[in-house]
């Protein structure tokens, strides 16, 4: 399992030693870096993903398109280089990335595992030849999942991707259709299958989709003699099926989520940005009680949220005491960087779901108002 990532002179970190768990929620002001470090996984990931013998950092691919090298190196402390690290099973994986101002890629200026140093003349994976069957991480990267803020529009035909290359629902969830279509017929995992259905991934999609939307139901068929497929989505059996260009937002963007998550293994990375897009609130608590679940069943979830509803469903999870427990979920309260002031704070919940300490900022929006509006504040 990872359990650290650690960043120097990346974006707005002069230095970050970040401590993630099975559940890793990132919370915090609006530019203070919270998607900076999605960014570094999905970079990891891009670069094991399209060029399996690059010696270089690919900034712009098909996953995130980060620019040039003054828009990933810290301007103030960074000159020409950053570093990324992982703490995975115990063994910590560090690279040193290097290129001149105008460049779009990176060299890999080094890798070290642990205390030893490899030089990158012979890398595969971003890692030495002979280190790679000692180790599952390019494994765990290459099927990491990252599903961004930004998700993709509802289409009348969706064009179903070859099986051999699709392994995510991709950053904006355009291979949805496609991994469910083409995994229709295998089983969950046993600890997210729900039980008064078939374990095959269509029918646990749609059961679990009922949970946020009563009544759901999905259609999906292939265009005969094509590549393509169309998707029927339903909340009423008194209606017939829908396009989804004309059905509520909120479905479209739960749908890769909840395929993602099912579809994925034990040991697989999911990051999720603002999971509570489109959802009313209680569709919002629902998802953060799903996501505990998915990070119990062994699938490690980051989690980017402005979301309180999300975070309370999470700390629901928790108090049930049937799932996951406190000390699986790492909570990180990010705020812009400032003189004197610690860029992360991690407030930390106990067996009951409740918080130690909330900190200026932290999900305290409500009380605000609600002191404004009897009178106690300004």
């Amino acid at each position: 399992m990872l359990t650290r990532i650690d960043l120097q002179h990346f974006k707005c970190f002069e230095r970050l030693r970040l401590p993630v768990a099975p559940l890793t929620l990132l919370t915090g002001l609006n530019a203070s870096g919270k998607s900076s470090v999605f960014q570094a996984f999905a970079l990891l990931n891009q670069t094991v993903s399209e060029n399996e013998w690059s010696k270089n950092l690919i900034l712009n691919g098909d996953i995130v398109k980060m620019g040039m090298i003054p828009d990933v190196v810290n301007e103030i402390s960074g000159r020409n280089e950053l570093g990324i690290s992982l703490e995975y099973d115990n063994d910590l994986y560090s690279w040193v990335f290097e290129g001149d101002r105008n460049d779009m890629s990176m060299k890999v200026l080094s890798v070290h595992i642990n205390q030893d140093l490899y030089e990158p003349e012979h890398l595969r994976f971003l890692l030495p030849h002979d280190q790679i069957d000692k180790s599952s991480i390019p494994d765990v990267l290459r099927r990491l999942t990252y599903i961004t803020a930004e998700r993709s529009a509802p289409q009348d035909i969706y064009v179903l991707e070859d099986d051999n290359n699709t392994i995510t629902v991709g950053p904006k969830g355009e291979n949805t259709v496609s991994v469910l279509y083409w995994g229709r017929n295998k089983s969950v995992i046993d600890k997210l299958a729900i039980q008064d259905v078939s374990t095959y991934l269509f029918h646990q999609v749609e059961k679990r989709m009922q949970r946020f939307f009563p009544g759901f139901e999905l259609d999906l068929q292939q265009i005969q003699r094509t590549n393509s497929a169309i998707l029927g989505l339903r909340t009423s059996r008194e209606t017939d099926f829908h396009r989804p260009t004309h059905t509520g937002f909120g479905l479209t963007h739960c749908l890769p989520i909840v395929v993602a998550a099912l579809s994925a293994e034990p040991g697989d990375i999911v990051l999720i940005e603002n999971p509570e897009a489109h959802l009313h609130p209680a569709g919002q608590a629902l998802m953060g009680q799903f996501l505990a679940e998915v990070a119990h069943a062994g699938i490690q979830v980051l989690v980017e949220t402005h979301s309180d509803h999300i975070l309370n469903g999470v700390r629901r999870a928790i108090r049930t005491g049937t799932g996951l427990t406190a000390d699986q979920v790492v909570i990180h309260f990010f705020r812009p960087r400032a003189e004197g002031t610690a860029q992360v704070i991690s407030p930390t919940l106990d067996s009951s779901g409740n918080i130690d300490h909330w900190p200026e900022g932290f999900f305290d929006q409500f009380d605000k108002d609600m002191n404004y509006f009897a009178g106690w504040s300004d």
